[in-house]
């Protein structure tokens, strides 16, 4: 990257530069809901869709399982008509080995190559939506929970495993094979065909008063699950301020009253999907009850004979099969669409667009310039405004450093530079391009991030300077660890570079938590280094070290420091005086202790250094 970035197009995105939600949460369809989500049934095949062929394998396997068992009961009938007429029924058991085998046989390949497309589903299900969840916009992770985005991406898509194959497939073998069961059931003997679709008929009222029942209890399980994941993330992702509070009673009662309301929810949801299954087993016990009363008067009358009469019976009990697999399916359906409508509320968070990665400046990249024109920002609309007019303007090359009180809006500055946040109002430039002209990883492949409280992820020390960077060569990384003061911590770690510094760093010190991040990003040869308050925990010594660091870096390139010490503010180039969300004033330290009341009492009253 030169002077301007690359400007390759692609596709716009769409207005406010959120991402069109993608998968099920895309445009609403002609028979979406009311609240633009699509049908469950609708996001459900096009979850399946990749795998159709795989399924349609499968439910070819159950159909044949399905077709050797409806041909039992009809060998069964010969075999009893040739013991009855004193006939060889070798023959008949032979038939009735064959068809058993080869309905286990089928019925186990039929069942793997179901199970293992569920699994596929829910994997690329996982990988979607763990992708869409990475690009959400920073606003849209402010007003969520981070424990229950992860039960969705979790618990909600793991209940898609069984609504792959009870619902998609089994509501379609099941209904095939149970209409080849009336079937066969009607060849075999009318009247009593009409006994048994009598007291199916009545099961299945029953199961459909139970069924909203069950999407309803299935949907506030789920909920209460990621409740349940919010509240214990809430604690252990600050365990430490909970014990020195002495409050983990305290938290432990809100994440056991969060348990016990995923644990009432999901018994609650199981009551009603036993009710259902219990409703079709009653009913097909009914039903033989019934079909041997009435058939055993149609033998004693003549009008049948017993083989007949166990060719039905033996029907009624494989009816039991299809009539489960089908309430299996409703009821799977009711949990999964439940589970859909928490991914699909997932998706439709905004997002940013999904463009490729975009390549890091070459060595020797013109610096960026940076500036604000009438800026104007609010966090959310019921909040006031964070920037009111900003307007300042910062040439390529040099140290721009951002003073004022708490709260007058300096963080913010470089949260819209990096498109964290939009503008509200007003125009923030780098290379004098709206930032919003940008696609967003050619505008942060461009800057250099250190934040106010340097995080460090979980993995190796490697991982972490080189997370910017991952081709930087072993000399680059040598000629940093240099720089920022890290060759002597990395020699003292086990593994090196390799030792693994534990949960969010909790290795290191925050001094080398600090420089690991002013690392991270000097690796990323940034056209634009952005610090901020990045030296507050280092001592003196590794201070002033880090900042002769920062100097050189400021010959090469355009560097912005959010500081609190004296020490580093009388180095830079120019000082952007903030309060209140505004510009108060622009100039040197000479200048603005002259001129500015509010920078001279800061200089004198909260600047570190200030006694020196």
């Amino acid at each position: 990257m030169a002077t301007q970035p690359d400007t390759t197009t692609f596709p716009p995105p769409p207005p406010g530069g959120d991402a069109a939600p993608h998968g099920s949460a895309g445009a609403a369809q002609p028979d979406a809901g009311p609240d633009g989500a699509t049908p469950a049934w609708r996001v459900l095949l096009g979850y399946a869709r990749p795998y159709r062929w795989v399924l349609l394998l499968g439910a070819l396997l159950s159909l044949l399982t399905g077709a050797a068992g409806l041909a039992l009961p009809l060998v069964a009938r010969q075999l009893i008509d040739n013991l009855s007429a004193d006939r060889a029924i070798t023959g008949a058991l032979i038939a009735m080995s064959a068809l058993v085998v080869t309905n286990a046989a089928l019925g186990a390949l039929g069942s793997y190559v179901l199970q293992r497309t569920a699994e596929s589903v829910v994997l690329s299900v996982r990988r979607a939506l763990a992708s869409y969840l990475l690009r959400l916009r920073i606003t849209a992770l402010d007003r969520s929970e981070p424990g229950d985005l992860m039960a969705r991406v979790t618990s909600d898509t793991t209940l898609l495993r069984a609504v792959t194959t009870d619902s998609l497939v089994g509501f379609g073998t099941g209904g095939l094979t149970l209409l080849a069961t009336l079937v066969m059931m009607g060849v075999v003997d009318l009247p009593l065909l009409g006994v048994t679709v009598a007291v199916v008929v009545l099961a299945a009222t029953v199961v459909g008063v139970i069924v909203p029942r069950i999407h309803r209890a299935s949907k506030r399980a789920q909920e209460s699950v990621g409740l349940m994941g919010a509240s214990l993330e809430r604690v252990l992702g600050a365990l430490r301020t909970v014990k020195a509070s002495g409050a983990e009673h305290r938290e432990e009662e809100a994440v056991h009253a969060a348990a016990r309301e995923s644990w009432r929810m999901s018994v609650r949801a199981a009551l009603w999907s036993s009710l259902a299954g219990n409703a079709a087993g009653l009913s097909m016990q009914v039903a033989f009850i019934t079909v041997l009363g009435f058939g055993g008067a149609r033998v004693a009358t003549g009008a049948i004979d017993v083989g007949t009469l166990v060719a039905f019976l033996l029907y009624v009990f494989y009816l039991m099969s299809p009539i489960q697999q089908l309430v299996a399916a409703i009821t799977q359906y009711q949990v999964g669409s439940a589970a859909v409508a928490r991914i699909q509320e997932a998706e439709r968070l905004p997002a940013e667009p999904a463009f490729p990665p975009a390549p890091l400046p070459e060595p020797g990249a013109e610096p960026a310039s940076v500036a604000f024109r009438d800026v104007s920002f609010s966090y959310a609309d019921d909040l006031d405004p964070v920037h009111r007019g900003v307007d300042f303007a910062v040439p390529p090359r040099g140290m721009t450093a951002f003073v004022g009180p708490s709260g007058a809006g300096k963080t913010t500055v470089f949260s819209l530079i990096e498109r964290f946040y939009d503008a509200t109002g007003g125009h923030v430039l780098v290379d004098g391009r709206n930032v919003q002209d940008w696609e967003i990883p050619r505008l942060r492949a461009a800057i250099g991030y250190v934040e106010q409280d340097a995080p460090v992820l979980s993995g190796s020390l490697r991982d972490n300077l080189l997370l910017g960077n991952p081709d930087a060569g072993e000399d680059r990384l040598r000629e940093v660890l240099a720089t920022t003061r890290l060759t002597g911590l990395v020699a003292s770690l086990p593994q090196g570079l390799d030792t693994l510094v534990g949960h969010r760093g909790t290795k290191l010190s925050g001094g080398e938590r600090q420089r690991v991040a002013i690392a991270r990003a000097l690796l990323r040869r940034p056209r634009l280094l952005l610090l901020d308050e990045a030296t507050s925990q280092l001592d003196a010594v590794n201070e002033a070290a880090l900042r002769d660091t920062v100097a050189e870096a400021a010959r090469h390139t355009t560097v912005l420091v959010v500081a609190h010490r004296l020490s580093t503010v009388t180095m830079a180039d120019r000082i952007v005086v903030m309060d209140a969300g505004t510009v108060k004033a622009v100039g040197t330290h000479a200048e603005l202790v002259a001129a500015d009341p509010l920078y001279a009492e800061l200089a004198a009253t909260q600047f570190l250094s200030s006694v020196g």
